[in-house]
């Protein structure tokens, strides 16, 4: 059969009519259909890269919460700058910004002071102010102070590679290492060991907040990698007797060991109070951080497991059934540290899952309470308002432990 035969131009033509035609012809509501299916998966795709993109900027803030609290909320005269009304606030992924504030506040001896808001947009004139009053007598380890910002300044050198946040992680450590008892424990504050600055304190997440910087850099984790070798050996030594102190300080009763005070005397390491409301005893909040921390310990040694199943067994005998606290309103009331609209009661409740006390009594394991003049007290409501509502008396902490992390611990070790 012969083939008929076009000029190219003619062949050309008649291309595009024939698509034209196909085009003219395909029914509109498909063309839209087809435009408007292209354009949402664009958009779906362009979106999740920006999510993925921010989330892999983002760097954990939740350790300056603490701090950030106090500064806008309680009156602190130790600070050298306020906050202001409606101060403005870096978001998370202004992770620069948020990096340069942390060079700002870290004090000479390379520690950094508590109760500033590491997130706050600062005035040029706050800015002045704090570059004057450098004061190396505020250091601390309180309210996630010092060990979160060299957390945090880790993971902006690895992002980042801007060597002024390496210098001021090392600088951190450094300051670690440094006021770091022979014993092996840490003051709340350095160098202003003054009253009871001077405790090892678990309160507040100080010492295991430490102890948690330092076993990052132990267990190699890739944003640390920039610490030298020779740090790194300090550093190892440096975390292996805060574990000794750790053990040291377990609560020995009736011949069984049992959790941990917030404070402990820094030479007899004998537990001790800290504020008139901190009376000495068993701690749970505090023992739950501690108890975290040895788990996160690989290939733990036969006495840290020994520590962590006699914790877990006190977890156990001591959480409470039937009760919970309840918060109901109340008439506003201001405080020297805070305001309150609301009280808190303690009901029965049969439902209600075990919760633990604050404080539970040296030698008889009773929870108690106390007030700001020193009182001890073995009920909420012999608590005056102030400190009911100004302080955390119940709390579910060791719930995650029981349920979840500990039996997980239990399998991980018993296939060692």
């Amino acid at each position: 059969m012969k083939t008929e035969q076009y000029p190219a131009n003619e062949a050309m033509t008649s291309g595009r009519e024939r698509v034209r035609s196909r085009i003219t012809n395909f029914p509109i509501s498909n063309v839209c259909r087809l435009v408007l299916s292209l354009a949402f998966i664009l958009s779906v795709a362009a979106t999740q890269s920006v999510f993925a993109q921010q989330k892999a900027r983002v760097i954990n803030v939740n350790g300056f919460q603490d701090s950030a609290h106090h500064w806008k909320d309680i009156t602190d005269h130790e600070q050298v700058i306020v906050r202001l009304k409606n101060q403005k606030r870096y978001k998370p992924t202004q992770i620069r910004d948020i990096a340069d504030n942390i060079l700002r506040y870290q004090q000479p001896n390379g520690g950094w002071p508590k109760n500033y808001d590491m997130l706050a947009i600062l005035t040029p004139e706050q800015k002045d102010v704090l570059a004057e009053k450098k004061d190396s007598d505020r250091t601390t380890f309180d309210n996630g102070a010092t060990h979160s910002q060299i957390e945090y300044l880790a993971h902006a050198y690895t992002q980042t590679h801007d060597p002024r946040y390496k210098k001021a992680a090392i600088r951190g450590i450094d300051f670690i290492i440094k006021a770091q008892y022979p014993n092996g424990g840490w003051p709340q504050f350095y160098p202003d060991t003054s009253g009871y600055r001077k405790y090892i304190t678990y309160n507040d997440d100080a010492m295991t907040g430490v102890m948690t910087v330092l076993l990052h850099i132990v267990k190699n984790e890739p944003y640390y990698s920039f610490v030298d070798p020779v740090t790194r050996q300090r550093v190892r030594k440096t975390f292996w007797k805060g574990v000794d102190c750790i053990l040291n300080t377990q609560i020995m009763e009736h011949g069984k060991l049992t959790v941990w005070c917030q404070q402990n005397d820094n030479v007899t390491l004998k537990p001790v109070g800290a504020r008139t409301f901190e009376l000495p005893g068993k701690a749970s909040e505090e023992s739950t951080q501690i108890v975290e921390l040895l788990m996160s310990i690989d290939h733990p040694n036969q006495r840290i497991i020994h520590s962590v199943k006699s914790a877990v067994q006190w977890f156990r005998d001591s959480g409470m059934d039937g009760i919970k606290v309840k918060t109901i309103a109340s008439t506003p009331k201001v405080y020297k540290f805070h305001a309150t609209d609301s009280d808190r009661i303690v009901v029965k409740d049969p439902t209600a899952p075990p919760i633990w006390a604050r404080y539970y009594e040296l030698g008889t394991n009773r929870p108690f309470f106390a007030n700001r003049n020193g009182e001890k007290v073995y009920k909420l409501s012999e608590v005056s308002r102030e400190r009911r509502t100004g302080y955390g008396w119940y709390g579910y902490w060791p719930e995650p432990i029981l349920k979840k992390w500990y039996p997980n611990w239990i399998s991980k070790i018993s296939n060692e």
